[in-house]
């Protein structure tokens, strides 16, 4: 048995060959993969809302009997984290996120929260609000004054549009925003359909809004974003780039999209990023740039 092998036509003889994928990209992809799956098998069990046990008193400690304790201070309890999952998501997404933040005693002493917004929302500044409206009711639950607000993705954009344009920044102290278009992005999946998707894109009536100035924002990011990120195009419109806000851009290596929100060395930073004290409160700021291998 021959085998044999024809010569190309030579029309497709000049077509470019595809570049060669780097080892670190390869990876990056593969791992992408898994995170899929893994995302779609847990999919289901976020569906539903989280269930939100009735907050304990302040000034009460558990098995007392409701006998009064000493008032909590800031340091033993800090704001609460509300999570908030990208386009067509919901909050499976978090479940290891979650999960590192419990392994390492956040449970104890900080209320977290995983919110749910609609795949049929078809505006950034709908759901923005919806935001604002959760965030009064937890603060009003919990009775903190500020939460801090970790996004992946879109999630990120509407915390974003709530800080910078409802003033949101006298209730979120911190947000951490992981692979979010903040400059906006040229590969949007389905931009053509859905228009909040259309929003993400680069030159948006949202993107041009949070270009606009904001004197006096209160509110400090935390923005992660990786340079395999396939779905931010260019990678570094996933930084935060505004002369009003104290923003702190975290490059991360080796991995994409996905697994921005799994990744347990991202999720290491991410509760150093809520653990650090914000400017003010006896520390001096961020220089602006860190990175996470």
């Amino acid at each position: 048995m021959k085998l044999l092998t024809l010569p190309l036509p030579p029309l497709l003889s000049r077509l470019p060959r595809p570049p060669r994928l780097s080892s670190a990209l390869l990876g990056a992809t593969v791992l992408e993969l898994a995170v899929l799956a893994g995302r779609l098998a847990v999919y289901p069990f976020g569906l539903t809302p989280e269930r939100r046990p009735p907050t304990r008193p302040a000034g009460t400690e558990p098995g007392s009997g409701g006998a009064t304790a000493l008032p909590v201070t800031a340091a033993a309890a800090p704001p609460p984290v509300v999570l908030l999952h990208g386009f067509v998501d919901n909050r499976s997404v978090f479940l290891l996120l979650r999960r590192a933040l419990i392994r390492n005693g956040h449970d104890h002493h900080r209320h977290l929260e995983s919110l749910n917004h609609s795949p049929l929302t078809r505006d950034i500044r709908a759901a923005a609000g919806l935001l604002g409206r959760h965030v009064e009711e937890i603060c009003a639950r919990t009775g903190h004054h500020r939460v801090d607000i970790v996004g992946h993705s879109l999630g990120g954009l509407i915390a974003r549009y709530y800080v910078q344009r409802l003033g949101g920044d006298r209730r979120v102290r911190t947000l951490v925003t992981l692979g979010t278009p903040h400059g906006g992005t040229a590969v949007a999946p389905g931009a053509g359909v859905h228009p909040i998707v259309r929003q993400m894109r680069a030159g948006s009536s949202v993107i041009e809004e949070l270009r606009t100035p904001a004197p006096g924002c209160r509110t400090r990011f935390v923005s992660f974003w990786s340079e395999l990120d396939q779905v931010m195009v260019p990678v570094e419109t996933a930084c935060v780039d505004h002369p009003d806000l104290d923003a702190v851009n975290v490059r991360v290596t080796g991995i994409g999209h996905l697994a921005l929100p799994v990744h347990p060395t991202v999720a290491a930073a991410i509760r150093e990023a809520l653990d650090a004290p914000v400017t003010g409160e006896d520390t001096a700021p961020a220089d602006g740039a860190a990175s996470v291998a």
